[in-house]
């Protein structure tokens, strides 16, 4: 095999559950370690898990890593596979793990192994009992060639064992932690590579892939520490050159836990679904154990690559701060523009039923090709139609205080409600009257009756005319902002109003006051 001088990197997860906030961070830094030294990123499959592995759980790491817009250059995609060193899935390679296993075996380096479970269970528990470490007694190691060949014939219960040195010291270079050594003794003697149909663990199929892909790094999480001397000792026996490795900072709950669902979100996804933009999900993601070393918290993707050095990654666990998450999408949000904000909200908007998606008559769907679809928008509330541009209007007014997508709804709902449904003390302001909230509304009525011309500037000389009168602007304010939103808090109540309209303005003060009646 011609040997690939280039930077080749892969992210490998294994389809058995939903692509994590902790996988997004492998992908993402094997990415941009790739697009940083203008090498190859790519994406294989694990799935030797039969029992476990799912197809719909590979969709969703497809489907996640193409939201991301973390692209890969080779590997396992929706129409196929692509690249030279298919297949990228690991239960597509089993003649190829069968080729090394033989090998291994036929040079004495593994050998099978017929002993009971339930005897290996007791021998663990025996040492665990004794304070020792679980280490297999290597009982099988030394069988001769006649006695192996008859427990073949005679048994069908079996796996293969790698031999490794009993008291050597195996030492490699972290591009993260800097030099690591391990003890042979500490591995737990030899250990289990393969099934009886030679179907391979996990470290076989791992370092067969590796180098039959080429791959020179690998950057993965610190969970799988463990797994690299294992990895080298087969790596040393079948003489194949160790590659280079990095190990990432396990990422902790802000109790300093392994991060777990009470933390943060199960699936990559469900933080789109939650209105996360992939950008700031990402740049949120980057910080989890990279420092870049300044205070700069803002990092578009090709930042993020121009910036980005493995030396630069701690050691210790990365803390899940969901606040600076929402912090950081809220600033993505912030720099959207009216209409980019707008057609992001839409789809909460529909989803929550306050607006409905409606296709023109002469229009085909954007499935079936030929003229775009022309979209419409009905309230179905109000039982009226809605413009495109009077949402951007709405949504607008709220694109500096949302931190992410699915809030918009909550705040805007009163744009779409024909009657607002709220206790009347709301319209109180400190220690109004009755009486002095509903004077409070009249004069607001006559306000906005008066206007000639619906514009904020006259809304807000108006109504701040008569608030300076009253020398406490609650007083007008409070009453006017309650009555129009029917909420605690809203965007300022004279942008409301603009938006809102003269007519329903008026409409919604009159209903107020007719409360308090």
């Amino acid at each position: 095999m011609k040997k690939n001088n280039k930077v080749r990197v892969r992210f490998a997860p294994s389809p058995t559950g939903y692509f994590h906030i902790g996988s997004v961070r492998t992908a993402l830094f094997n990415y941009l370690y790739a697009r940083k030294e203008k090498g190859i990123f790519v994406l294989r499959i694990e799935d030797t898990d039969t029992e476990r592995s799912r197809s719909e759980y590979e969709s969703d790491i497809i489907r996640s890593l193409k939201w991301l817009g973390l692209h890969w250059d080779e590997g396992v995609t929706e129409e196929g596979e692509e690249g030279d060193f298919s297949p990228y899935r690991q239960s597509e390679r089993a003649d190829i793990y069968k080729r090394y296993v033989h090998k291994l075996l036929e040079e004495g380096k593994a050998y099978y192994c017929f002993c009971d479970k339930e005897k290996l269970e007791e021998s663990r528990t025996r040492q665990k009992e004794k304070g020792l470490p679980p280490r297999y007694n290597g009982d099988c190691s030394a069988l001769s060639k006649e006695e192996r060949e008859k427990l073949l014939k005679k048994k069908d219960d079996y796996v293969i064992r790698m031999r490794i040195p009993k008291e050597e010291e195996i030492e490699f270079e972290d591009m993260i932690r800097g030099k690591i050594k391990f003890e042979t003794k500490e591995i737990g003697g030899d250990f289990v590579i393969a099934r009886k149909d030679f179907s391979p663990l996990y470290n076989l199929a791992c370092v067969v892939d590796d180098h039959e892909m080429q791959i020179s790094h690998i950057i993965r999480g610190e969970d799988h520490l463990s797994n690299t001397p294992k990895q080298i000792l087969i790596q040393e026996a079948l003489g194949i050159e160790v590659p280079r490795y990095a190990h990432l900072p396990l990422i902790l709950g802000p109790d300093k836990s392994k991060l777990s669902k009470r933390h943060a979100a199960v699936s990559a996804y469900e933080y789109r679904e939650m209105g996360y933009l992939p950008e700031a999900l990402l740049n949120f993601i980057v910080l989890l154990g990279w420092n870049p070393g300044d205070d700069r918290e803002i990092y578009s993707l090709r930042e993020m690559i121009e910036a980005f050095k493995l030396e630069r990654c701690q050691k210790s666990g990365a803390i899940f701060n969901i606040d600076k998450l929402n912090f950081i999408n809220g600033q993505y949000l912030k720099n959207k523009t009216d209409e980019e904000f707008a057609d992001l909200c839409i789809p909460y908007l529909i989803n929550s039923g306050l607006i409905e998606a409606r296709f023109k008559e002469d229009q085909y769907p954007p499935a079936y090709g030929g003229m775009q679809a022309k979209t419409t928008y009905f309230i179905p509330e109000r039982k009226e139609d809605i413009s495109s541009q009077r949402i951007k209007e709405i949504v607008a007014l709220y694109k500096e205080k949302v931190k992410i997508l699915s809030e918009v709804s909550k705040e805007v709902d009163f744009f779409f409600k024909k009657e607002l449904n709220y206790d009347k003390d709301l319209l109180f302001w400190k220690k109004m009257t009755t009486e002095e909230v509903i004077g409070s509304l009249d004069r607001s009525i006559e306000i906005i009756s008066n206007l000639k011309k619906w514009e904020k500037p006259n809304i807000e000389k108006g109504l701040m005319k008569e608030a300076e009168k009253e020398g406490d602007r609650g007083r007008v304010l409070w009453p006017f902002r309650a009555a129009i939103t029917g909420k605690k808090a809203s965007a300022g109540p004279i942008d409301v109003a603009v938006v809102l309209g003269s007519k329903e303005t008026l409409k919604r003060l009159k209903m107020a006051k007719n409360k308090l009646l």
